[in-house]
């Protein structure tokens, strides 16, 4: 089952904006830097902005902008925001109640799934934009702050 791409292209976009300051940036301009299409970061960017993660300048010379600090953005505030799934998928119809296993696996998978989405949340937790960000500018392939 193919898993989704949102929190990967909103984390990059917002490590976009928080290394691009306090000057809005085009969805056109985050596209391209992400490797995909304008209408799939304006609709990352409608998720994030109903999270209240970022805000709109609109206008010419508009864009988007962190509506927050990028330190104070966690990893899983934006997990949340654009995540509408669970992390793992149980099956789609009841297992059989009257087989030994079929009976039994939910109760017996649950607290281990559990334990990993705890343990998931807990490090998207640890982590700010900011720390992304720092870590973009700390591989240094290219100059920051840069322009689209």
């Amino acid at each position: 089952m193919p898993t989704s791409t949102r929190f990967a292209v909103a984390v990059h976009a917002l490590a976009a904006l928080a290394v691009c300051g306090d000057r809005p940036v085009r969805s056109e301009d985050l596209a391209y830097s992400v490797g995909t299409s304008a209408v799939v970061v304006r609709g990352i960017l409608s998720r994030l902005t109903a999270a209240k993660l970022t805000t709109s300048q609109l206008g010419a010379g508009g864009g988007a902008l962190l509506a927050k600090p990028a330190n104070e953005i966690r990893l899983l505030d934006i997990y949340r925001a654009v995540e509408d799934s669970e992390i793992f998928s149980l099956h789609r119809t009841p297992p059989c109640a009257s087989c030994a296993v079929g009976g039994n696996i939910l109760e017996a998978l649950r607290p281990s799934l559990t334990r990993a989405r705890e343990a998931l949340e807990t490090e998207l937790a640890n982590v700010s934009v900011a720390d992304i960000a720092e870590e973009v500018a700390r591989l240094g392939k290219f100059e920051i702050p840069f322009t689209f």
